[in-house]
């Protein structure tokens, strides 16, 4: 587990842990890093990365022992939104959102100094230098596991702070679950999910206001046996919000322990459903 977390190597964008279970665990916003000449065109707010999904490498560092494959970036969405696709296209049409290379942050101030947003020129160059890699590398875990499995769960991990105006009113619910209104999961897969969070009496909706991003859209496929869940977690479920750069493993204790029983059901019922491959 250890090598997961160690610094990163120069040459490195996305680190990957191989596992044999049938589940992805993908943590797109995970990144926090920022290239030199990248960051020397943003404003100091900005420098930070405030709008990361902070620590879910931590949180779901429980997946390594239930032998799930997890992958994570080294850079801030800022840098490029790994959960975007390559063109752009808005994921809720008509609704705030940020795009495939954000110029503003969630709080709505910008990102770049005036004048020094990124080129066409420039995002073609980090779709293929941070974009692709990951997506290549996601892909490749895919067809890795689905040649040992009928059928996998690739669980999109994000979180996100539990008062967001730009995208949402009041406070968010701690669990939301996303599967593209039912065409990225197959609802047998996610209905244990639901009880399971009933069961907990936790926070929680299903496909509301986040439903899945590109990755959940694009690779969840259920009749060639892919199931893609997205979950945001509120960030107040697992961290101090007024502190969201330090990891607290007291406070998000409670949340591994529930996501670990999430992923464990998620396991449990595609591995029931249909014969391992031979």
């Amino acid at each position: 587990m250890s090598a997961f977390f160690e610094p990163w190597q120069s040459h490195e964008v996305v680190r990957v842990h191989r596992g044999d279970a049938p589940l992805i665990v993908s943590l797109p916003h995970d990144g926090y890093a920022l290239p030199d000449d990248i960051r020397a065109t943003m404003v100091d707010a900005a420098r930070h990365s405030p709008d990361t999904d902070w620590h879910v490498s931590r949180l779901y560092a429980f997946a390594i022992e239930l032998g799930a494959t997890l992958l994570r970036p080294r850079y801030s969405r800022y840098v490029i939104d790994l959960n975007r696709p390559p063109d752009g296209a808005p994921l809720y049409p008509g609704r705030n959102e940020t795009g495939l290379c954000p110029l503003s942050m969630f709080d709505g101030q910008p990102i770049y100094v005036r004048g020094h947003e990124p080129s066409p020129s420039s995002v073609a160059q980090r779709i293929e230098h941070y974009w692709r890699p990951y997506h290549n590398r996601l892909q490749a875990e895919m067809e890795r596991l689905r040649a040992q499995h009928s059928e996998i769960v690739l669980w999109e991990g994000h979180s996100i702070r539990s008062e967001c105006p730009m995208f949402f009113e009041g406070v968010l619910p701690d669990y939301n679950l996303g599967t593209a209104d039912g065409a990225s999961c197959r609802d047998e897969v996610l209905r244990p999910l639901i009880v399971e969070l009933e069961l907990r009496q936790r926070r929680f909706v299903a496909n509301g206001r986040f439903k899945g991003g590109h990755i959940t859209r694009h690779y969840g496929n259920p009749s060639q046996g892919v199931n893609a869940v997205q979950m945001e977690m509120a960030q107040s479920r697992y961290l101090d919000e007024s502190e969201p750069s330090i990891f607290q493993p007291p406070l998000a204790r409670q949340a591994s322990d529930d996501l670990c029983r999430l992923l464990q059901i998620a396991i449990d019922t595609v591995t029931k459903a249909r014969p391992r491959r031979s």
